[in-house]
């Protein structure tokens, strides 16, 4: 069994960089390394995290997820780190995903609303280099929910292009 986990497997380290190699390939300009590498965090993040978990970090299964955990019930935003992960669902979802929450959710009003929590979360943020990054995804939300949407694309079709292994 340990050959056969060791296939499947994968740790944090791993999965972050999987993100960070693929971002930068979806990039098409100059990438601010710090900008790259907190997206590909908040990708390796959530593709490590059950939808199952019942809190704020836990990947929402929808964008109507979000609207009602952080929006409906405005209480929950009490701090930054609450803001940032409202972004970085908005991010995940109307980005990485979008193709699949187009059909039932506006995806640029999800987008204005990621970058307003980003924006929120750098304005109530006391670390002034992490304020500086949380402000600059939210300046630059829309360019990086496209980088992640073309991300998905990309690995979607890169299955296609795999070819299997020759059988022995």
């Amino acid at each position: 069994m340990g050959l056969f986990q060791e296939l499947l497997g994968s740790n944090h380290l791993a999965t972050l960089e999987f993100f960070v190699v693929g971002l930068r390939d979806v990039s098409e300009s100059a990438t601010d390394e710090q900008e790259l590498l907190y997206n590909a965090s908040v990708l390796a993040h959530y593709a490590q995290v059950s939808v199952d978990t019942d809190d704020e970090l836990s990947t929402p299964a929808d964008l109507s997820a979000i609207y009602d955990r952080f929006v409906a019930q405005p209480d929950a935003l009490r701090d930054s780190a609450i803001m940032e992960a409202a972004g970085a669902q908005c991010l995940l979802l109307a980005g990485f995903f979008e193709e699949q929450m187009r059909r039932r959710h506006n995806i640029r009003w999800y987008a204005q609303m990621g970058a307003g929590f980003y924006r929120r979360a750098a304005a109530r943020e006391e670390a002034a280099g992490k304020a500086q990054l949380l402000e600059c995804i939210a300046s630059r939300f829309e360019l990086w929910r496209q980088r992640h949407a073309r991300l998905n694309r990309e690995l979607r079709d890169l299955r296609y292009k795999l070819s299997p292994p020759p059988h022995s």
